[in-house]
């Protein structure tokens, strides 16, 4: 696993904003027992994006939030846990919006039929697993509706003050059937043997993280 002092994350990297296009798939979890001061009890969101031809980046991504309200501010979403497949992206969240990125591989399978998309994926580092699910959705029939948002971040590495960043777009998104499993010795073992709430798939997603 790397680290901030890594050469890794000592690259360049896009400017704000990140006109961003491709696929997620999300699931939200209820934790009823804190884990630590980052990752308390409530509600959490697991997601896996894939980025991809159209974004400054391309890369696929394994990423944990909850919802958050700082004080004297809006709602937003607070990222705890995410890992890319790229050294650029990990620099450019780090360095840009105090998203403490790291580095995972990861592998990716879809299959259609129809209009019915099934998705494997998985992600481990250093060969170690960390989680892996598989989704079943129709989304790509969906009708393209808006969406916008925002993250709030505790600062990390150079930043000495929290970190905010806006997100806008669009995409075609449903309820999907989704399914987690995440290694218990893992760095999302906290999550383990958590069954989805519900899961959802945005297809075709267009948006703009500034």
């Amino acid at each position: 696993m790397t680290s901030p002092a890594d050469p890794s994350y000592d690259v360049e990297y896009p400017p704000a904003p990140w006109n961003m296009v491709g696929q997620l798939w999300l699931s939200l979890f209820r934790l009823r027992e804190p884990v630590d001061e980052l990752r308390p009890a409530g509600l959490y969101g697991a997601a896996f994006v894939s980025y991809e031809a159209g974004s400054p980046l391309t890369y696929s991504e394994l990423l944990v939030a909850r919802p958050v309200r700082p004080e004297g501010g809006s709602r937003a979403v607070s990222i705890t846990d995410i890992w890319v497949d790229s050294p650029a992206s990990v620099a450019g969240g780090r360095g840009l919006w105090a998203i403490p990125k790291g580095l995972c591989d990861f592998t990716l399978e879809s299959s259609y039929r129809g209009p019915v998309t099934r998705t494997e994926w998985s992600s481990s580092i250093e060969r170690q697993p960390v989680a892996h699910a598989r989704f079943t959705d129709v989304s790509r029939a969906a009708l393209r509706t808006p969406f916008r948002g925002s993250t709030w971040q505790p600062p990390i590495d150079d930043h000495v003050a929290p970190a905010t960043a806006q997100l806008r777009g669009s995409g075609k998104a449903l309820p999907c059937r989704g399914t987690w499993e995440f290694a218990p010795d893992g760095p999302l073992g906290w999550l383990a043997g958590h069954r989805p709430l519900v899961s959802f798939r945005m297809a075709g997603f267009r948006m703009s993280f500034a």
